[in-house]
């Protein structure tokens, strides 16, 4: 049984100061109940008397209930944990995710999902791309043919999305709402003080590639100013363009390309060019203002508006000071995905949600413009790509969703494992001591990466 893939990876480990970007821990709860959302037909429950009267979501902060609460038609709020839809209640489980708290507890309430009472069942559950593979290929996961949904409904979305829910058989067992193609995100003053200019065509050419942007890194220093805030901003852009998944069959594998963002981020910290400290703590924020002198960060349409501060007055974000442009390579980072769990007994309200949320082109463009999403419909977003008027304050007005549009295509996702997660962390600790000088060589530094990464899961080999 697929079944037991899921007791295996069990209480998976998690670096979570490393791996957890903003929109997997903090987003803006949401207060507006859904008066605003677009018009559409009365929501499934009202429909499907016969179903469950409690839908209980499982989630590891409010992003999603915050999306569910804006934009989908005639959801009501209870209070803080309980929503209406027609005449079930909504149930929000919501785990955060530090020291792999949310993985935990879904974990304990999916294996305990067929001896359940009827109204404590998860009916739907969140995943992140570094672990989707270990739900959606278990029994614990609906296909979504399960649900009524067609292929023709997806043919919009961005394939990749698709991709990060498929099992090992082909079959998509999940949807998402969103797409998170990455970009550099600098500061344009800095940029016109150093470079002169802080037009992204221009800047972009001064780090189209990693040599570019080791020059320019010379530049900024020679200024007062840090390239980036630490050493484990480039970590995904590196790893996103690795040809070898992290295991083959039972082996662990080490791409050349993590090599190589370990090569480069050791010269970076050695030259001063920037910092070391783990993403997400007080002294990496620093760069959201003024004061921090960092000139740029790597991240997706999440990080830009939910995670830089825009709302703190003296931020550079609250005075529009940043600007995107592609950078050295192309990358995605985030998201997150729909699952329906097998056993609900509201399926048909669960396939409403995942189509109105992840499908209807309203409903999507809907969380562009007043959320400042990218969302997974391609037509929506080339929309608005083309569109003059649609400009993100953030970015002083500028209108990034070209370069979006262009990184979510070429986004590959056939290297995902069950593994991810763990070995993505390990990875960064152990690389981590050595770009800090407490280990003499990169070899020194792999072992103690395959020792942790053995530990944790002992089924693997080297």
């Amino acid at each position: 049984m697929k079944k037991k893939l899921l007791s295996s990876l069990l209480s998976v480990a998690m670096v979570s100061a490393l791996l957890v970007g903003c929109g997997s821990t903090a987003a803006p709860a949401a207060e507006a109940p859904a008066a605003e959302a677009p018009a559409a037909e009365a929501p499934a429950a009202e429909a499907a008397a016969d179903e469950g009267k409690v839908l209980n979501i499982s989630a590891w902060n409010e992003e999603f209930k915050s999306r569910l609460t804006d934009h989908y038609p005639g959801y009501e709020v209870v209070d803080g944990t309980t929503g209406k839809i027609g005449d079930v209640t909504v149930n929000w489980l919501i785990t955060p995710n530090e020291e792999n708290a949310y993985q935990n507890r879904l974990d304990e309430l999916l294996l305990a999902q067929d001896s359940a009472a009827a109204d404590d069942k998860v009916d739907l559950f969140l995943v992140e791309a570094d672990y989707a593979v270990k739900y959606t290929d278990t029994d614990y996961t609906l296909p979504i043919t399960d649900l009524g949904i067609t292929a023709d409904e997806l043919k919009d979305q961005y394939t990749y999305t698709q991709d990060v829910v498929t099992d090992s058989n082909g079959v998509i067992k999940g949807s998402s709402w969103q797409g998170c193609p990455g970009v550099m995100i600098y500061n344009r003053e800095i940029a016109k003080e150093v470079f002169g200019t802080d037009e992204p065509a221009e800047i972009q050419a001064k780090f189209a590639d990693w040599d570019k942007f080791f020059e320019s890194a010379g530049e900024l220093d020679k200024a007062g100013y840090d390239v980036i805030s630490s050493t484990a901003d480039t970590f995904r852009v590196y790893q996103n363009n690795a040809k070898l998944p992290w295991v083959n069959g039972t082996q662990i594998q080490v791409d050349d390309n993590l090599k190589k963002w370990v090569d480069d981020s050791k010269k970076l910290a050695d030259a001063g060019y920037c910092n070391t400290w783990g993403q997400w703590g007080e002294d990496w924020n620093k760069g959201f203002y003024p004061e921090g002198k960092v000139f740029a960060y790597f991240g997706p349409a999440w990080l830009i508006d939910f995670c830089m501060a825009a709302d703190v007055e003296g931020s550079v974000a609250n005075a529009g000071g940043w600007a995107a442009t592609e950078g050295p390579q192309g990358f995605y980072w985030g998201g997150t995905w729909i699952c329906a769990a097998a056993g609900t007994d509201n399926a048909s309200l669960v396939a409403d949600i995942m189509r109105k949320m992840t499908m209807d082109p309203e409903v999507m463009k809907d969380i562009v413009l007043k959320d400042n999403d990218f969302v997974n419909n391609r037509p929506v977003m080339e929309e608005l790509a083309n569109d003059a008027s649609y400009q993100n304050t953030v970015l002083g007005g500028q209108n990034p969703l070209k370069m979006f549009c262009a990184g979510a295509d070429n986004i590959d996702m056939a290297n995902l494992t069950a593994y991810d997660q763990g070995l993505l962390g390990d990875f960064q600790t152990a690389m981590g001591d050595y770009i800090n000088g407490n280990y003499a060589t990169y070899d020194e530094a792999l072992e103690q990466f395959y020792t942790l990464a053995l530990q944790r899961y002992p089924e693997l080999t080297r």
